[in-house]
């Protein structure tokens, strides 16, 4: 097992590096709820959460 160096940690992503998440694909489905994966980072959220990244980050370009 290999550990990452501090300064590759994923978990310190830059707002430049960070995935925007352009594709992505059902992966799960429950009662309420339903989940997905990005195609590009393999980031597994729940669809909600994606909409609302969406909402989010037009919110920002409109404000800049």
């Amino acid at each position: 097992m290999t550990s990452i160096p501090p300064s590759q940690s994923p978990d310190k992503n830059s707002a430049e590096n960070a995935c925007k998440h352009p594709r992505v694909q059902i992966v799960a489905r429950e009662e309420d709820a339903e989940f997905v994966e990005c195609v590009e980072c393999g980031d597994i959220f729940e669809s909600s959460e994606f909409k609302d990244m969406v909402i989010e980050d037009t919110r920002l370009k409109n404000e800049s």
